[in-house]
């Protein structure tokens, strides 16, 4: 069964930085992409970026790349089998719960605020 497990979230003053971690398990065979995520109340669930597991292939979501674009990355660690999402200069606009998500799968989300 896969599994999909988020953490390094938390609270942070605007323009701090946190890396949110995808420890990822119970693939029978290695998923395409993890994408990240993120949700706020009332909102629909929007895609930040996502990255190749063969080769690191890296894209942004449509609806956040003018947003997060210089401010967020992503990066894969085949040998620990996780997907990091490294966030600096963060804003209050960027407070929302962030899932890890691959085929089929969702994690059960980190919270991240950011707030002074």
């Amino acid at each position: 069964q896969v599994q999909l497990v988020e953490s390094g979230g938390g609270s942070v003053q605007p323009g701090g930085s946190l890396r949110l971690s995808c420890a990822t398990s119970g693939f029978t065979s290695d998923p395409y992409a993890i994408a990240w995520f993120r949700q706020v109340p009332g909102k629909e669930r929007e895609g930040i970026l996502c990255i190749t597991i063969a080769d690191g292939v890296t894209a942004y979501g449509l609806s956040t790349e003018n947003s997060v674009k210089g401010r967020f990355t992503i990066s894969r660690e085949d040998s620990k089998n996780r997907v990091y999402l490294e966030m600096n200069k963060l804003k209050p606009d960027d407070t929302a719960v962030y899932y890890c998500n691959a085929p089929y799968s969702w994690g059960q989300g980190t919270q991240v605020t950011v707030s002074s």
